[in-house]
């Protein structure tokens, strides 16, 4: 059994779209710095004076929060990021994020741009054909061959955990190879854009798609790759210091992920995660989970209008997404009493599945795609539309509207996991127990100072002047040493 605690560190970093509704105004990124800036004017956080990465994060493009996460404006896009607090505990991780949000639609307020400027978690443009991520950070056992081991035994699962934590889309896309190299001009007006491009492929709608699980499933074309610009993977594996402490573990970054709107779907893909995750730490699943070819897989579940989301494995038998589900559920059942989060990950993966077997549509309370799915089909019927005409994206897009006011996916009950006073309380308290509760500390400090300041804010470490360091290099501790 892996012998670090039970409760894994995670965390999620969402980038999120902008749209402008006037022209006169200006573009996104404008609209991107305003909010940015906002916030950290409004004392929420430590803006980076210095320069994390010369070409991608350079000084003042976002810093640290009082809650422990970082926002910051990341230079491949030109869009707003948010990076959750480390979290231990899934309510905490989806207070955190959710906080996030709600500091940015405030921003948009303060600033008299809500009927100007929107902001999207949503994962895709339909009519460009680019797609945005919503990476999951999870602390793993730093051994030199695990990802080589697990990987294929974690693939089938996330290629299948869609078929409850997928946010739905309208359509489908194709990637051609009519991408070629990227031209002269493409290069010199986003150059940091195509920094490690060699070459890019062309999207085109696919008609055959009427609707999807999955608003990532097209654009993913390997099972792990280190650079992933227009190279996406299911993981881009991040060797690094950030998530280690004493050589014992790292960092996982999974690509394959989708920002949930519903709590509850948020919750248990991250729960469920981490639960495989430990299973494979702990060799406790075989290669009978094995697909014969997971990034097939992976498009034909998110595709299929039938619903049996049946899946090839690699000794050439099929098996439904469902019963695949379950093979990793028994195995964990070996966790059940250990704590209370453990308890109810596996209470509710069990139910889902059996929600889903039984009746997917009934599950729009707790799916994303679901409730999507009955939101499009409404709209549809009402104004007698083809699954063709573009106003369904504007509906699959407007689902993801981060204004609670705003969103439609308000337009169906959802079961929560925190109240909307967690999420209040959130944007300026961090987690209690990861060392992000220092850091949150140290960044009301040096916000509370007077006159000049200096400061270097990291994830596993904090200067709050020349001569004076606090070492956070225990993702567990929420003291830190110094």
């Amino acid at each position: 059994m892996s012998d670090f605690p039970r409760d894994r560190i995670f965390g999620v970093e969402t980038e999120f779209g902008t749209l402008v509704a006037d022209s006169d105004f200006g573009n996104p990124e404008t609209a991107v710095e305003m909010i940015k800036d906002h916030v950290f004017d409004q004392k929420l956080g430590a803006i980076d004076i210095h320069s994390r990465d010369d070409v991608f994060e350079p000084s003042h493009s976002g810093g640290f929060l009082m809650n422990g996460a970082r926002l910051y404006v990341d230079a491949v896009g030109s869009h707003l990021e948010y990076a959750t607090a480390e979290c231990r505990s899934l309510k905490d991780l989806v207070a955190n994020d959710r906080a996030g949000q709600r500091m940015i639609v405030r921003a948009i307020k303060d600033l008299g741009l809500q009927d100007v400027v929107s902001v999207y978690n949503n994962s895709v443009d339909h009519f460009g054909g680019h797609t945005f991520g919503c990476h999951e950070n999870y602390l793993i056992l730093a051994e030199d061959d695990l990802l080589n081991r697990v990987a294929y035994r974690l693939y089938p699962f996330l290629v299948t955990r869609q078929i409850y934590a997928g946010v739905g889309r309208v359509g489908g896309h194709i990637l051609t190879a009519e991408g070629g190299l990227p031209s002269e001009r493409q290069v010199r007006e986003n150059p940091i854009d195509f920094i490690w491009v060699s070459h890019v492929y062309g999207v085109v709608p696919d008609p055959d798609v009427e609707f999807q699980l999955s608003q990532r499933a097209d654009h993913i074309l390997k099972g792990m790759a280190s650079r992933v610009r227009f190279n996406r993977a299911l993981i881009n594996p991040k060797w690094e210091h950030y998530y280690s402490h004493d050589g014992m573990t790292t960092r996982l970054h999974l690509l394959f992920g989708e920002p949930n709107q519903n709590e509850y779907a948020y919750a248990l893909k991250v729960g469920t995660t981490c639960l495989v995750i430990r299973l494979l730490e702990d060799d406790l699943i075989g290669d009978e989970v094995i697909l014969d070819h997971p990034i097939i897989a992976l498009r034909e579940v998110s595709r299929d209008p039938t619903y049996r989301w049946r899946v090839r494995m690699m000794d050439g038998d099929t098996l439904s997404a469902i019963d695949l589900q379950r093979i990793y559920l028994r195995a964990a059942q070996v966790y059940r009493g250990e704590t209370e989060q453990t308890n109810w990950i596996l209470d509710e993966w069990e139910a889902i599945l059996d929600g889903l077997e039984r009746d997917p549509m009934s599950l729009a309370d707790r799916i994303d795609w679901v409730a999507k799915r009955q939101i499009v089909d409404a709209y549809r019927a009402e104004e007698g539309l083809e699954w063709s005409d573009d106003a369904l994206h504007s509906v699959d897009l407007e689902y993801h509207n981060i204004d609670p006011a705003l969103s439609l996916f308000g337009a169906v009950p959802s079961r929560r996991m925190i109240t909307d006073l967690d999420i209040v309380d959130a944007m300026t308290e961090p987690p209690k127990d990861t060392r992000a509760h220092r850091r949150g500390q140290l960044v009301r400090e040096v916000l509370q100072r007077k006159g000049p300041k200096f400061y270097v804010f990291d994830w596993n470490g904090v200067a709050t002047g020349r001569h004076e360091y606090v070492d956070l290099s225990d993702p567990y501790d929420p003291v830190g040493m110094g």
